[in-house]
């Protein structure tokens, strides 16, 4: 059973940090790249990173540049997203996806 699920979401004031994470099972987790794809309410999906399969290449929108930092443990079928000096407009809901496959979202807050 294919599976992605976030976790991690919260209500945090602007200037905090938070981090979210992605559990993958059911699929070879490691020869895929994963994003971070999120949507706000009332607008459409914004791509935020992308880690490569062996986690030497991250790629992330000019929005969260410098900002967040995304990881991955393919020990642990894990992929990560730090998520430093938060501001109102990072609220969300992140997904992690490898585009064929998507997780529930986790919410994120800052307010």
């Amino acid at each position: 059973h294919v599976q992605l699920v976030e976790s991690g979401g919260d209500l945090v004031q602007p200037g905090r940090s938070l981090r979210v994470s992605c559990a993958a099972s059911g699929f070879t987790f490691s020869i895929y790249s994963l994003s971070w794809i999120r949507q706000a309410p009332g607008k459409g999906p914004e791509w935020v990173s992308t880690i490569t399969s062996d986690g030497r290449q991250t790629y992330y929108a000019d929005s969260v540049q410098g900002r967040f930092t995304i990881s991955r443990d393919n020990a642990k079928n894990t992929v990560a997203l730090q998520m430093n000096s938060l501001k109102s407009e990072d609220t969300a809901q992140y997904y992690c996806t490898t585009y064929s496959m998507w997780g529930q979202g986790t919410q994120v807050t800052v307010s």
